[in-house]
């Protein structure tokens, strides 16, 4: 089973469980240049030009994080890619998934803008860039 939760309560359960992993499945562009939570493993759901999924996530994930049994947790920009990507992993195994909803930056508002109602940057959660 998938579980969501959002930024908040994300950055709770990696404070407080040493053995959670967060995965940031956005393209490099994103996570370099946006910005990423500090110690997020960064494997691409998908990748720009193409958009196709990463034939290797689900290798990449297995490889990084070995347990099936740990809390992962998954972000992307606004929830969707990351809810895909913990799809994937549940059928490889996975028993603790979380997706965060709202993502990193955040869904659109009525100016078609990101990082004004929700995402983990609004939150003043701790972020970085390379």
């Amino acid at each position: 089973m998938i579980e969501n939760l959002d930024p908040p309560q994300a950055w709770d359960l990696l404070k407080q469980n040493s053995d959670a992993v967060l995965v940031d499945v956005r393209t490099k562009v994103e996570h370099s240049f946006v910005g990423h939570p500090p110690g997020a493993i960064h494997i691409p759901w998908k990748e720009a030009p193409s958009w196709q999924v990463n034939p290797l996530f689900v290798a990449e994930v297995k490889k990084a994080i070995p347990e099936k049994n740990v809390p992962v947790l998954l972000l992307c920009r606004s929830g969707q890619r990351s809810l895909d990507a913990a799809k994937s992993l549940e059928e490889a195994g996975y028993k603790l998934l979380i997706n965060i909803i709202d993502g990193f930056e955040g869904p659109l508002d009525n100016n078609k803008h990101r990082g004004n109602i929700g995402g983990w940057r609004f939150y003043g959660l701790p972020w970085e860039q390379s």
